[in-house]
């Protein structure tokens, strides 16, 4: 027997497949975190529950993605962004159709802009903020 024959077979179907990306987060300021991305960013709500005392909003954000990212490249997108190290390990980006117009929109409803839009090495135009909830964000619009 070789040795391939003697690992057990790993048939595509007992991988897991994810069907949703959610990313929860927890906000001080519930009420100021659901205007900022439902209102300003115009994420729609799909559905809101209530609990003792507690409530969630979950909004759609279009397609998801998982961006896995080493500390090196990390500091790189930083320093192109933003012309320093920045983020910590989580960093939320939305793309949008009009990144200057989404930035002022988020900076006139309470987010702090960190850099205003810059065109990136790989063509996109990608401003940073600190949003509600403790988030970074990186609003982008993708150039062509």
């Amino acid at each position: 027997m070789t040795d391939d024959q003697d690992k057990p077979p790993t048939p595509q179907a007992e991988v897991p497949q994810v069907a949703e990306l959610r990313l929860v987060v927890t906000a001080e300021d519930y009420d100021a975190a659901l205007a900022f991305y439902r209102d300003t960013l115009g994420l729609p709500e799909r559905a809101a529950f209530s609990s003792d005392g507690g409530r969630v909003t979950i909004l759609e954000a279009g397609r998801a993605t998982l961006e896995i990212t080493d500390p090196p490249h990390a500091a790189y997108i930083d320093q192109v962004e933003v012309g320093h190290r920045a983020a910590g390990h989580i960093r939320v980006a939305f793309q949008v159709p009009d990144a200057a117009a989404a930035t002022r929109r988020a900076e006139l409803a309470g987010a702090t802009v960190v850099k205003e839009p810059v065109v990136t090495p790989w063509n996109s135009l990608n401003a940073r903020l600190e949003g509600p909830a403790g988030l970074q964000l990186t609003l982008f619009e993708e150039l062509g």
